[in-house]
């Protein structure tokens, strides 16, 4: 299952094709952290509606039911707040319009596995759309609320503003703002000012805008993408390609923000890497340093690590630093962690006094001793010693050197020890 991140929803897939039943069954199953329920009929649809309180997160339904051949199950489910998905085995141009204009999240053609695919990929975006906070910034209401109206058909949460200026006041009160749809000619600012104040303090990567105009220049989409936006749109805009370009745009961030997380993580283990540890360990730091708190740094290396490469081999060698991972995962969950070494980690506690760390850390000391590690050949266990200081006196990297010598301490006191500053 993936997006365990977020709750568990309950959808609802409304097909009277046991193929088409089967190929969503599958792609949601491996897709979405959901509850689905299959019906294959409107009455089977209406009866389950009622007996869970229209309580369901979103809805995929074929249009064309044998008890509901005119979209009927649409309607229903619209009525009753439900986000529905509408697959159908035909296309009309007319009933495309009348079905978008009631509110659907799409319509959808079932023309091969890609739709299909798509389909299940608007239900994933949709669980994520709601933790996802865009604004619309326009000096007409008018033109805001239909924005507005189309963003909330995906979910999003939305903030308006009518004016360039009134957007900078509410990107401060509203920081978690991910995405800016901007119209171009407004009073007091406009959209071109707009993008470029934005930008002299948010990347694209990490605030995405798109422009949008209703002016007959075909050089507006260069100038506002030339000014710092994404993308732009021209007014009067099309239904899917404005839910196309948002849900690229969001997905591109993402993707982006995914890479960068990757390259702070250490591939065997999943915790942060060394280089995490000396960025994150510096704006940290700082920031105790600042307000008057202290941090205290531990680092923990593996006893006798070769050993157990030598005896065993190196795929012995990466399970105990799983397991020790795990252990430390587990038991330090309000710290962040990393690996700095081949057999070392570190650890970052802001607002802990020395005395307290080496408690804590004797106490994951004492877990790593007593963990069980499976290996092919048999059973081991490991031990560790720790070194921790709170001596903020010269910098990060200088308190980073003094955990060393208090780890160098405990490995030449025997190993198995946590040494401190006292």
């Amino acid at each position: 299952m993936l997006d365990s991140d977020y709750p568990v929803h309950r959808i609802l897939v409304v097909e009277d094709s046991p193929m088409v039943r089967k190929v969503l069954n599958h792609l949601i199953r491996n897709t979405l952290n959901v509850e689905a329920h299959f019906v294959e009929t409107f009455a089977e649809c209406q009866s389950l509606v009622e007996e869970y309180e229209s309580d369901f997160f979103a809805a995929l339904a074929d249009l064309n039911l044998p008890d509901a051949p005119n979209g009927e199950v649409a309607d229903y489910l619209l009525d009753r707040g439900i986000p529905c998905i509408v697959l159908t085995g035909s296309y009309s141009e007319d009933r495309r319009e009348q079905m978008l204009a009631m509110g659907l999240v799409d319509y959808i053609v079932k023309e091969s596995r890609y739709s299909y695919d798509h389909a299940v990929r608007l239900l994933r975006r949709l669980e994520k759309n709601q933790h996802l906070k865009l604004m619309v910034v326009d000096d007409s209401s008018t033109a805001r609320t239909y924005v507005r109206s189309l963003l909330e058909q995906h979910l999003y949460q939305v903030v308006e503003a009518e004016n360039g200026v009134d957007a900078l006041e509410k990107l401060q009160q509203h920081p978690d703002i991910r995405l800016i749809m901007t119209d171009y000619n407004m009073p007091v600012m406009d959209g071109f000012e707009l993008v470029r104040t934005i930008r002299q303090d948010y990347e694209k990567k990490d605030l995405v805008i798109i422009g949008l105009s209703s002016e007959e220049s075909a050089s507006l989409s260069a100038k506002f993408i030339k000014n710092g936006a994404n993308d732009f749109l021209k007014k009067p805009f099309v239904h899917e390609e404005f839910h196309c370009r948002v849900m690229q745009c969001i997905e591109s961030m993402e993707l982006l923000e995914q890479v960068r997380g990757m390259s702070s993580l250490d591939a065997l283990t999943g915790v942060l890497n060394r280089r995490a540890l000396f960025v994150q360990g510096k704006e940290l730091y700082q920031q105790e340093q600042q307000e008057g708190h202290g941090l205290a740094v531990a680092l923990l290396d593996i006893d006798y690590f070769k050993t157990v490469n030598e005896e065993f081999g190196n795929d012995a060698g990466d399970v105990v630093l799983q397991a020790v991972s795990h252990v430390l995962t587990e038991t330090l969950g309000r710290f962040d962690i990393y690996r700095t070494g081949d057999k070392q980690f570190g650890i970052l506690m802001p607002r802990v006094s020395n005395h307290q760390a080496c408690q804590i850390m004797h106490g994951v000391r004492g877990r790593v001793e007593c963990e069980v590690i499976e290996l092919p050949q048999e059973d081991i266990a490991v031990t560790v010693s720790i070194g921790v200081t709170n001596d903020m006196s010269g910098g990060f990297e200088k308190q980073i050197r003094a955990a060393e010598e208090r780890l160098n301490q405990a490995i030449e006191a025997g190993r198995n020890f946590v040494i401190g500053d006292s």
